[in-house]
């Protein structure tokens, strides 16, 4: 549907359908920097499935009254709402078929493996990391994106009939809650840190052309709408922090510098890399990861072995719960609220290792739902007691 009067036949179509929508989206994050959707693929009993262009049609209102009040079913919603959310989709019950196999016990939770293991279907692959911004979309990707929501439904079906035997869809449909009303993701404290290959810098004067580059690499990936990697690849931000060139000449001679791409913008790292040059020490980044938790575990050991031992209790505890209910470790407490419980447990009642309530309400305000709380608080309150030895 590249057009509203074709848009107006579809929201026609699906408005006479009945039940969940499936829904899945195609962006194009490897080559644009945003990350909007190219491509909306729907599927409904009794309306078929319909392609959605949405750069080709710019009001989407008919449509979102028809979506938005229905329950949807997506695979790894997480990935698909923020660009749905951007063109004024949103779904009022949602059922994460990816989620739902995670907590089902499936080791393999793709959507081919789900739908082969379920239903006993093989879907084609090829065109997922594909630039979906391309126009016209060649017939064969279009066919494989339909069959991204030809089977959705049914595998929704067979996942919910899963979940109800091993008394886990309580549990589920808490978890979709979370992921459907989740809000945008905290920015990343320094998320230059996260260059490939940063861990071969060490000196804070290197770190800050790390620093520079990838600024100036972002700034100008976003002005043109392409993925950084395009722009610069982390390998040449970090070969040339770690080289500092002292010119531009100097620059253009280290592998990839030299392409013409690159040399059209040689005056950009360039300046870039001076900047890092004539900082004042004081403004240098610091070594390591700058964050407000707590330390590397790596660490824990030798800067505080009582917490050490906590977080080995509490992990312990973790493993043996999730191998006794056949869910991921991850999936019963996220791995970042384990270790900062673990380095500055709750005092509710004024003692090191807290009091029961305390450990609850610490569960609460990092986000663990009622079904992990339940779960986790009593071997938890065990763990934070723990002591070395």
């Amino acid at each position: 549907m590249d057009s509203p009067a074709r848009l107006g036949e579809a929201v026609a179509a699906l408005a006479g359908g009945s039940g969940p929508i499936a829904v899945d989206t195609e962006r194009a994050s490897g080559y644009r920097y945003s990350q909007r959707a190219y491509l909306v693929q729907l599927r409904r009993a009794g309306a078929g499935t319909v392609l959605l262009d949405p750069i080709a049609v710019d009001d989407l209102g008919a449509l979102a009254e028809v979506l938005n009040p229905a329950e949807w079913v997506l695979h790894a919603a997480s990935q698909d709402l923020p660009c749905l959310a951007e063109l004024g989709l949103r779904p009022a019950v949602l059922f994460d078929t990816e989620l739902a196999g995670r907590l089902a016990g499936y080791e393999r939770v793709g959507l081919g493996p789900l739908v082969e293991q379920l239903l006993g279907f093989r879907l084609e692959k090829g065109h997922g990391a594909a630039d979906w911004s391309r126009r016209p979309l060649p017939a064969d990707w279009l066919t494989y994106a339909a069959l991204d929501v030809e089977l959705l439904l049914p595998l929704a079906e067979a996942m919910a009939a899963e979940l109800d035997t091993q008394g886990k869809r309580g549990w589920a449909e808490e978890e979709f809650e979370a992921v459907r009303t989740a809000g945008p993701p905290t920015p990343r404290t320094d998320p230059w840190r996260r260059t490939s290959g940063i861990h071969r810098v060490h000196k804070p004067r290197q770190l800050a052309a790390v620093r520079e580059l990838w600024t100036a690499r972002e700034e100008l990936a976003r002005s043109r709408d392409v993925a950084p990697g395009r722009v610069l690849p982390d390998s040449a931000v970090v070969a040339a922090a770690l080289s500092d060139p002292p010119d531009e000449a100097a620059l253009v001679a280290l592998p990839v510098f030299g392409g013409r791409v690159q040399r059209r913008q040689a005056r950009t790292w360039d300046a870039a890399l001076r900047r890092a040059r004539e900082l004042p020490s004081k403004e240098l980044p610091t070594t390591g990861t700058s964050t407000d938790g707590p330390p590397p575990v790596s660490r824990w050991e030798e800067r505080d072995p009582v917490a050490a031992a906590r977080l080995a209790a509490a992990r312990a505890a973790l493993a043996a719960l999730a191998e006794a209910h056949q869910v991921p470790v991850q999936n019963l407490l996220q791995p970042d609220l384990v270790r900062r419980l673990c380095w500055a447990p709750p005092s509710g009642d004024g003692t090191p290792s807290g009091d029961l309530d305390a450990v609850q309400e610490a569960l609460r305000a990092g986000g663990a739902r009622s079904w992990q709380r339940e779960l986790i608080a009593v071997p938890l309150l065990a763990a934070l007691q723990a002591r070395p030895g």
